[in-house]
C-alpha cells in the first residue's frame, strides 16, 4: 500500500510554514485545526450509535469489550479501558485493551509489533473471543496489520467488529461489522496522528464506554452511582453522590456508605426505600442493576 496516499499522511496546506512562526501563531494554527475534530466525530455519530448498541447487547449478556491497537492507538485503548474499572465497578476483563508489543509497548514503542498481524489473531486466539463478545480496532491509518489480525480472527469466532480508523474506504474496515471513519485531515505536524487523529479518537472511545454503562444501569441521572470508592477522593465523591441524590447529611451519607461496604447503589436504595442493606442489594439484583426501578422495587418491600 502506498501510505503517502492515505489522508492521515498528507501535508496540511494550512501549515506548511510552521517552522516559521511565532509561538502565539504556531498555537492558533493547532488551535484551528483542533477545532474540525468535533464536526468530524459529529459526522460518525450514526456508526458510534450502531457500535453502542451492539457493546451494549453483548456485555448485558455477559460479554467483553476489547480494545486492540497499536502505539497511540494502544494507548488510548489502555487509557478508556483502565478507566471503567474506578468509574464504573466493571471487573477489569470486561473492558480491556490488547496492544501490539503487550503491556510494555504503553511505556516504550516495541519496534515491529504493530506489523505482526499473526500476533493480532494469536491474541484474540487467547482471549478466547466468542460471539458474546465486542472487538474493536483502533487504528489512524486503517491498515495497521496487528488490529487487522485481531479483527480477522473476531470475525470467525462469531464476535462484533468495529473498525476505528481516521480514513475513508480503511483495509481494517472490510474486516470490521461496522466502520467508522472519522476524517479529520491531515494533521498540522504531517503524519503525527497523535493530534487531531487521537483527540478524535479519544471522544469516540469516552461515548462508547459511558454511553454503554449508561445502559447497563451504571449511572443515575448524570451521576456514577457505581464509583468504586477505593480512594479518598472516590469515597468523598461517593458521599456527595448519595448527599446529592437522597438529601441527606454528609453525616448520614457516611454512616451509609459504611453499611453498605463503600457500595453507593445499595446506600441509595436503602435511604430512599427505608429497606434492610439486603433487601437493597436484592432490590438493585431483580433490576439488573437499575437504581430508579430498584427504588420503585424496594418500596414494595418496605
Amino acid at each position: 500500500m502506498d501510505l503517502s496516499k492515505l489522508l492521515t499522511e498528507q501535508r496540511n496546506e494550512n501549515s506548511m510554514n510552521l517552522d516559521q512562526l511565532n509561538t502565539y501563531e504556531i498555537l492558533q494554527t493547532i488551535h484551528r485545526e483542533d477545532q474540525k475534530v468535533e464536526k468530524a466525530v459529529s459526522d460518525v455519530i450514526p456508526s458510534i450509535n450502531e457500535v453502542v448498541e451492539n457493546v451494549y447487547k453483548r456485555l448485558a449478556r455477559g460479554g467483553r469489550l476489547l480494545y486492540v491497537g497499536a502505539g497511540t492507538s494502544g494507548r488510548l485503548g489502555f487509557l478508556d479501558s483502565s478507566e471503567c474499572p474506578p468509574t464504573f465497578m466493571t471487573p477489569p476483563e470486561k473492558v480491556q485493551t490488547l496492544m501490539a508489543g503487550g503491556i510494555e509497548a504503553f511505556f516504550q514503542a516495541v519496534e515491529g509489533s504493530e506489523d505482526n498481524e499473526e500476533q493480532g489473531i494469536k491474541d484474540i486466539t487467547e482471549k478466547e473471543v466468542n460471539e458474546d463478545d465486542v472487538v474493536i480496532g483502533i487504528t489512524a491509518s486503517g491498515r495497521t496489520p496487528y488490529p487487522i489480525g485481531a479483527l480477522k480472527a473476531a470475525r470467525e469466532t462469531g464476535a462484533y467488529t468495529a473498525s476505528l480508523t481516521c480514513n475513508k474506504n480503511s483495509l481494517i474496515s472490510e474486516y470490521a461489522d461496522q466502520a467508522i471513519e472519522v476524517v479529520v485531515g491531515p494533521e498540522v505536524l504531517t503524519g503525527s496522528t497523535r493530534m487531531k487523529a487521537a483527540t478524535a479518537h479519544k471522544m469516540v472511545l469516552n461515548m462508547i464506554s459511558t454511553t454503554t454503562m449508561i445502559k447497563l444501569g451504571k449511572v443515575y441521572e448524570n451521576l456514577m452511582v457505581d464509583v468504586q470508592a477505593s480512594n479518598y477522593k472516590l469515597k468523598n465523591r461517593a458521599r456527595r453522590i448519595i448527599m446529592e441524590i437522597t438529601n441527606v447529611s454528609y453525616e448520614e451519607a457516611d454512616q451509609a456508605l459504611a453499611a453498605t461496604n463503600n457500595e453507593v447503589k445499595p446506600a441509595i436504595v436503602m435511604i430512599k426505600s427505608g429497606v434492610t442493606y439486603e433487601e437493597a442489594q436484592k432490590s438493585i439484583s431483580k433490576c439488573d442493576g437499575y437504581v430508579r426501578e430498584a427504588i420503585n422495587y424496594a418500596k414494595q418491600l418496605s
